[in-house]
């Protein structure tokens, strides 16, 4: 009897531990495009390509990507192309108000530019802990590579 009794009373306790776990939340965070202020270094509001595409096909120069607004700041990147090649990514802006939000962007970002060189594309892995930054680093990067028109 006594064996039933504890049995029961850890199941209810599970049960109710169980119930009482909040589900994991992944708000979305605000990724639409804005201009880039007019006093941020490295920004233009006309963030117009400045490479060309020769007559093979692959684009090369340096291609801007649009500012992406995130939780936790803005992030945008340039991405140099050489014959449709991905050859460097450069972060213009990132999530920089908190000296945590420096911290992650400082981890994050050359872990994202080697991905980027890698892959040769924006479909790369998000670094575990900048989710965010992440975010916003691979949706600058394809809206340069779609303005570069690869």
């Amino acid at each position: 009897m006594r064996k039933a009794a504890v049995t029961a009373v850890s199941t209810v306790a599970g049960v109710i531990l169980l119930l009482s776990l909040k589900p994991h939340q992944n708000p979305a965070p605000d990724m639409a495009a804005s201009p880039p202020s007019s006093g941020a270094p490295g920004a233009s509001s006309s963030p117009a390509p400045t490479g060309h595409r020769p007559s093979n096909g692959g684009a090369s120069g340096t291609y801007t990507g649009s500012v992406m607004n995130t939780s936790y700041g803005p992030v945008q990147v340039a991405v140099t192309l050489s014959n449709g090649r991905i050859t460097a990514v450069k972060a213009l802006r990132t999530p920089s108000d908190r000296p945590r939000s420096q911290q992650i962007a400082a981890d994050a970002v050359p872990r994202l530019t080697q991905e980027a060189l890698s892959a040769q594309s924006a479909h790369i892995d998000a670094v575990s802990g900048a989710t965010y930054t992440s975010e916003g680093y691979t949706r600058s990067l394809q809206s340069a590579l779609d303005k570069a028109g690869v």
